[in-house]
């Protein structure tokens, strides 16, 4: 059986369309209409090292959306899963497609405080007893690394030694894990959707800051960075730097992964303009 045909079967109605999503990196996306115009959204993992993983991350992700299901938050529908793929070939998930599209070129301050808002909605979701995992830091000593691009490799060093502390106390709280402009859909001014659950966590609120504001600087450059944490607001800033800085060496050896997919989408964002971005979003992040 292939991915289209079991997610036919799964969805109870023919495949009439597929078309490919761009915008990401770890997984193939694909909208699916059926022949009465009824769409669907069909992830299969067939990149690695997300496919050795795709079991975990496929069953986080159904286990989240249906928790999220009727709390207004807009996320996805898990409607099918073959975790492992021993049926459709790769490992998949069938989900409800939302409205909307990428918002990749524009960082205005209206644009950010919407962000910032929806960001708040989503760490204000309560969990109950149903806690996702607790977060897992992107930034391993392995990639502690000063990469050979780098400008100023001291900025990297010190970097490494902040990490090299204890990370600050927090109070828990959910998590995204992976919220940015990539995995938010807009119509007009409004967000309608945020996709893409399966790093779902618990942990501290300023690491999907973090996250968020690593993302808007490689995009757009370190100044936007710096306005969506302001937008968010009430952070506790000795405990920021930590957060914001175990996201930027997360992205070593090379931001170029995230430039690619860009590019696809039309933005032009070099591989040396997002290593320059980085680096200066890491100083501001030091001098701050």
């Amino acid at each position: 059986m292939t991915p289209l045909e079991w997610a036919a079967e799964a969805w109870g109605r023919p495949v009439a369309a597929a078309r490919p999503l761009t915008g990401g990196w770890t997984s193939t996306m694909q909208v699916l209409e059926a022949p009465d115009g009824a769409r669907a959204v069909l992830r299969l993992m067939t990149k690695e090292p997300w496919r050795t993983h795709a079991e975990g991350l496929i069953l986080r992700e159904e286990a989240i959306q249906r928790q999220l299901a009727g709390t207004g938050m807009p996320a996805p529908t898990s409607l099918a899963t073959d975790p492992t793929g021993a049926v459709a070939g790769e490992p998949a998930h069938l989900m409800s497609w939302l409205p909307g599209a990428l918002v990749l070129d524009r960082a205005d301050d209206a644009l950010l405080a919407t962000l910032a808002a929806m960001l708040r909605i989503v760490h204000a979701h309560d969990p109950g007893t149903d806690r996702p995992r607790t977060y897992q830091s992107w930034a391993p000593e392995a990639k502690r690394v000063v990469p050979g691009w780098a400008a100023d490799p001291a900025v990297w060093r010190a970097a490494f030694a902040i990490l090299d502390r204890a990370a600050p106390a927090y109070d828990g709280t959910f998590l995204h894990r992976d919220f940015h402009l990539g995995n938010v859909l807009w119509t007009g001014s409004r967000i309608t959707g945020v996709v893409d659950w399966v790093e779902t966590s618990w942990g501290p609120a300023g690491l999907d800051v973090a996250h968020c504001a690593t993302y808007l600087a490689l995009l757009h450059g370190p100044e936007a960075a710096s306005r969506f944490v302001a937008a968010y607001g009430a952070l506790d800033h000795d405990s920021q730097r930590y957060w914001d800085v175990l996201d930027a060496v997360g992205y070593l050896p090379d931001p170029t992964k995230v430039a690619t997919p860009w590019r696809q989408a039309g933005r032009d964002v070099s591989d040396a303009l997002a290593r320059t971005r980085l680096e200066e979003h890491l100083r501001r992040v030091l001098d701050r």
